[in-house]
């Protein structure tokens, strides 16, 4: 970073040059290597330097001020923290920034503002290598009702109800829907010596998959298959669309004020925070979509539940029986908070159709934590005690799960 004519300068580059390949053929999706961040106040731009050209839109969003530029689809070779400004100019235009897939075959770039700003040009023009490109977004200061008009010009229509693409559930054996928080554009939780909430969640739901599927008991379904970007109402839609008789959401925190706090902690859903802790963790999940630039509006939850209140009660019950078991067994593993059990009004637990938790599997601010994630020693321990809570909760003599009480292995 360095400062040039009162400008603030951030580039992002690829952490090696075996990075940077330019693609054998039109076929191949062009890779972003580098982000140069050039703020003056009034005016600022986000360049990406490509290997190959890609057009863009940009428009701005409300509540909060964002910007967001989607693409077709973009390998980002960048770390997915690097949009972070450290030290922003005192007038900045820019707070931060993500990009990451939003969906198949779209990339997007959401930028944090610090004040309104409005597009003022998106271009891509040619570098001096035959297929390298750079991809320009420019952006003026504006004042707030010319941001609420042009972000009014841009809404997109309201979204349809989303259509679950899962595989139907097979018959007799109960389906566990795995669900690793974030993903895409939406990185989660930073945290120290590099840690990304969406990477590790990531990994530990692929482990606990391949122990639940090898026990034969079960069928497993995960909400997302790869770094992509999932909405919280499209992870809900994939539990009722496979009849999931349990949905286990998996995400680690931060918390940069106090780095000693660590371990793992299991919400339930309720409509009031068990504490100011449960209450702060519901609402950085809860806005997942925001952060990430979509404004799909989920059902009015209010409904739901005059709808649906005997059902709900009865799913938030065995939720409950789920989450005393699985702390029992993670107990013995060792490492839990030492408040393992909390609820939180959290969205993608608001289902009534299936009993669900939000497993925090630790705080990515805590190095011991980190260490613990990225051990394969204590994710092998930590989903054999997750394994063990699923067979005792399907097989415990008042199971009302679906699928039958003692599946045959």
């Amino acid at each position: 970073m360095k400062r040039w004519s009162g400008a603030l300068w951030l580039a992002v580059v690829a952490t090696s040059p075996a990075l940077i390949s330019w693609p054998a053929s039109a076929d191949e999706t062009p890779a972003a290597t580098a982000a140069h961040l050039k703020d003056e106040g009034e005016r600022a731009s986000l360049s990406f330097d490509l290997s190959a050209p890609v057009t863009g839109r940009a428009r701005e969003i409300e509540q909060p001020d964002r910007i967001v530029l989607d693409m077709p689809e973009v390998d980002f070779r960048m770390a997915p923290g690097s949009g972070r400004v450290i030290a922003p100019r005192s007038d900045a235009l820019v707070k931060a920034f993500r990009f990451g897939l939003f969906g198949p075959g779209k990339a997007r770039v959401v930028i944090d503002l610090a004040r309104p700003a409005c597009v003022a040009r998106v271009e891509t023009r040619k570098l001096g290598h035959p297929e390298a490109a750079r991809l320009t977004l420019e952006l003026k200061a504006c004042e707030r009702t010319a941001f609420a008009a042009a972000a009014q010009d841009h809404a997109p229509p309201a979204a349809a109800t989303p259509e679950a693409t899962a595989a139907p559930a097979k018959p007799g054996l109960p389906v566990i829907v795995l669900d690793p928080g974030h993903g895409g554009i939406d990185g989660g939780a930073y945290g120290v010596e590099g840690a990304v909430e969406k990477t590790l969640v990531f990994a530990f739901a692929q482990a606990l998959r391949a122990k639940l599927e090898a026990s034969h008991r079960y069928q497993v379904v995960l909400t997302r298959d790869s770094d992509q970007y999932v909405s919280l109402e499209d992870r809900v839609a994939t539990g009722r669309a496979v009849n999931a008789a349990l949905f286990v959401s998996i995400h680690a925190d931060t918390l940069k004020e106090a780095a000693a706090v660590s371990g793992t902690t299991i919400y339930t859903c309720s409509d009031r925070a068990s504490d100011a802790e449960a209450a702060r963790i519901a609402e950085r999940e809860n806005s997942a979509d925001r952060d990430s630039g979509e404004e799909r509006k989920a059902a009015d939850p209010g409904v739901a539940d005059i709808l649906f209140d005997l059902k709900r009660r009865e799913t938030r019950a065995n939720g409950r029986r789920f989450s005393h078991g699985l702390v029992a067994r993670l107990s013995d593993a060792g490492g839990l908070n030492r408040n393992p059990e909390r609820s939180a009004g959290f969205v993608v637990l608001k289902a009534p159709d299936f009993p669900s938790v939000l497993v925090e599997l630790g705080y990515l601010s805590n190095a011991r934590d980190v260490a613990n994630l990225k051990s394969d020693e204590w994710r092998e321990k930590t989903t054999e005690a997750m394994r063990a809570a699923i067979d005792g909760y399907f097989s415990g003599p008042a199971s009302t799960a679906r699928g039958p009480a003692n599946p045959s292995p």
